[in-house]
Formats: structure tokens, sequence, C-alpha cells
């Protein structure tokens, strides 16, 4: 029975492609599919293939690159805008009571603050920037006398 039924199917395939009316056309249609199934199934190998290329790169490249680079340390100026940067970020400071020199890696703070606890705030904020060497902290609560100059 088997025999018989792969032999129908075997001549239904023959004559559906050896048709004399639309038999060429069945043909080429065939093989142009059966191409493209292989081209389609190439580009996507392609495409895999260029994933694992470009994720083995950027392994390679985070092996080489494991650590940082020491950066210099920044001017005075770029200092100054990086420590007001950072103590600016918060609503609460008072950002056009406060100014921020810096001198040869040492950053001074000087102006008034609403609050005692913010003074110590700003100063520890201000060591965590990179580059800076010191503080002088000049800071003080309103209505309270300013510090005078501290020699460093």
């Amino acid at each position: 029975m088997r025999k018989l039924i792969a032999v129908a199917g075997l001549g239904a395939g023959l004559t559906y492609f050896f048709d004399p009316d639309n038999g060429a056309r069945r043909r080429a249609q065939a093989r142009d599919r059966f191409l493209a199934f292989f081209r389609r199934r190439g580009r996507e190998l392609g495409g895999v293939a260029n994933s694992v290329q470009a994720e083995a790169y950027g392994l390679v490249q985070k092996a080489k690159h494991r650590t940082e680079q020491p950066k210099p340390d920044p001017d005075d100026a770029t200092l100054a805008q990086k420590v007001e940067s950072e103590i600016f970020r918060d609503a609460h400071v008072p950002k056009g009571q406060i100014n921020v020199n810096a001198e040869h890696g040492v950053v001074i703070l000087r102006g008034e603050v609403g609050q005692p606890q913010l003074i110590e705030e700003l100063e520890q904020k201000t060591r965590r920037v990179r580059g800076v060497k010191g503080v002088e902290n000049l800071l003080h609560v309103t209505g309270t006398e300013a510090p005078m100059h501290q020699a460093h």
C-alpha cells in the first residue's frame, strides 16, 4: 500500500512539474523558492555571525580596558565648576548665596546658608569631588558673622 501511495505521489509530482502548459513556470517558481530559502538562511546566519563577532570584540575590549586610565587633575576653573555641579544639585541649597573658587586644587566655599548642618554637608560633598586637594570652608549661617580667611 505504501509503495502505491509513493508511486502515485511521484506521478502527481512529475505531472505537476512537466505539464506542457504550466510545467516550465512551475519549475522556475520551485527553483526560485528553493534558492530564496537558502539565501534567507544565509543572511540570517550572517547576522548571527556578525552578532557573535561584535560580542566577542566587546569582551576583548572590556578585558583590555579593565581599569580606567588615571586622569590628570582638572585645572582650578574646571574644578570649581565640578564642585558647583555637585553641591548645587539639591534644590534646598541656596545657589545665589554661595560662591565657589579653587586655587591650586584647594576649594574655597564662601557665603550664607539657612541651616548649620548644611555647612558640613556642603563641605563633605566638596571633598568627594575628584581633584579636590583641600577645602577652605568660609560658609556661615545667615545672621552670624562670616569666618575669616584661613591660611593653608
